[in-house]
């Protein structure tokens, strides 16, 4: 199992009760606060190590090390090897301060994108500005499913198609 796989099963799993997820979540959110923290108090300076190094330097364990990494990944200049990442796979925190910010707004975490050291990257017009960029750039794009034959009707008759409204 990879790191990765770990880390959702661990953080999504089926196996885990209510009381244990939300404690594993409240860690996980105030660690996650600290590094980000870190990161923002410095934002032009890369952060590089080994996941186990970064876990380490960071007071993380590495499950929590690989979910930060997961959550940061859409954001850094450079993308690091989620999927196949290993405790001694060397890793890059350099990310893009902007799609950063938006990417917290997107994921509704405003005890991120509301972190004082915002302040110093960004003006509050520009924080302003982004925040606006990221809620109007919320459309969906819409992919054409195709229906097949066999498939349940999408009317909810729970008739197959061929049966229902693929008579043609």
């Amino acid at each position: 199992m990879t790191l990765l796989e770990e880390w959702r099963e661990n953080a999504y799993g089926q196996g885990l009760d209510q009381g244990r997820q939300k404690k594993l979540w409240e860690e996980y959110f105030a660690k996650e606060k600290a590094v980000y923290e870190t990161l923002l108090a410095a934002p032009d300076e890369e952060v590089r190590g080994t996941v186990g190094e970064l876990a380490g330097r960071f007071d993380m364990s590495i499950p929590q090390m690989t979910g930060f990494l997961d959550g940061i990944n859409d954001s850094l200049k450079n993308p690091n090897p989620i999927e196949e990442m290993t405790e001694e796979t060397e890793v890059s925190l350099s990310f893009d301060k902007e799609l950063l910010y938006k990417n917290m707004v997107a994921a509704k975490a405003d005890w991120l994108y509301g972190l004082p050291q915002w302040e110093d990257i960004f003006d509050g017009e520009k924080r302003k500005e982004l925040y606006q960029e990221q809620i109007n750039s919320g459309t969906f794009r819409r992919t054409e499913v195709k229906i097949m034959p066999n498939d349940p009707c999408p009317c909810g008759s729970g008739k197959k198609y061929k049966k229902c409204h693929g008579r043609g």
